[in-house]
């Protein structure tokens, strides 16, 4: 089981990117699956969920209306549209699934102002 997260970098405050999660050894189309990020000095946040088939979203009250998350079940990969990104956006971004007990090992987002 892997998953290997790409997409990260840095972007001014305002700007947008695209985080992608590349799932493998597992039946992606099976599973929900979830972001998570931890900023410098704090704990682990969640972002958001999708379920297996795609169809239904969970973001957290701090991302919602400015990131998306969707998926390509064809192609095992999972992604996060960010939006209007901010400061307090910095962090490392994971993919994780718990049906499968995997997470992998994040891209680094840095947004500066």
């Amino acid at each position: 089981v892997r998953l290997v997260e790409s997409g990260g970098g840095l972007v001014r405050s305002g700007g947008s990117l695209r985080l992608s999660c590349e799932a493998s050894g597992f039946t992606f189309s099976r599973y929900d699956m979830s972001w998570v990020r931890q900023a410098p000095g704090k704990g682990l946040e969640y972002i958001s969920e999708i379920t297996s088939d795609g169809e239904d979203t969970y973001p957290a009250d701090s991302v919602k209306g400015r990131f998306t998350v969707s998926r390509d079940n064809a192609k095992n990969t999972m992604y996060l549209q960010m939006n209007n990104l901010k400061p307090e956006d910095t962090a490392v971004y994971t993919c994780a699934c718990r049906g499968v007990n995997a997470r992998g090992q994040g891209t680094q987002v840095t947004v500066y102002s």
